[in-house]
């Protein structure tokens, strides 16, 4: 159901430096580029934006939203969770079990935007 989430940045060079890192143990990789807003994975599959805002005001984290990012194991949610620590991220819950079969990451990244990376299962 949803084709791509769009977070925003102050530092969009940064921001990709970041998800370059954050999405590599994933096997996602940069798509399109249009300057003030680029994708990760496939545009309208489920994809990651981030852009500059589009009013020129700064970006900023909405209060109890976050990108959820699915893992294909739970050994690529703990890679995940490093490589965004070791750009800079702020960890907010780390690996571990939440329930019987969710198993998550938290971080917020470098404007803080919260992701989570999960595996279900």
């Amino acid at each position: 159901m949803i084709g791509y989430t769009t977070i925003g940045s102050n530092d969009l060079e940064k921001a990709k430096t970041f998800y370059d890192a954050v999405l590599a143990p994933m096997g996602v990789r940069r798509g399109y580029d249009g300057g003030r807003i680029l994708f990760y994975g496939k545009f309208g599959a489920g994809g990651l934006a981030l852009c500059e805002p589009y009013d020129k005001q700064p970006a900023t984290p909405g209060n109890g939203t976050m990108v959820a990012l699915a893992a294909e194991s739970r050994e690529m949610v703990d890679a995940v969770h490093a490589a965004a620590l070791a750009q800079g991220a702020t960890c907010d819950g780390p690996p571990g079990l939440r329930g019987e079969t969710f198993y998550g990451a938290y971080f917020r990244d470098l404007d803080g935007n919260k992701v989570c990376a999960f595996k279900m299962g």
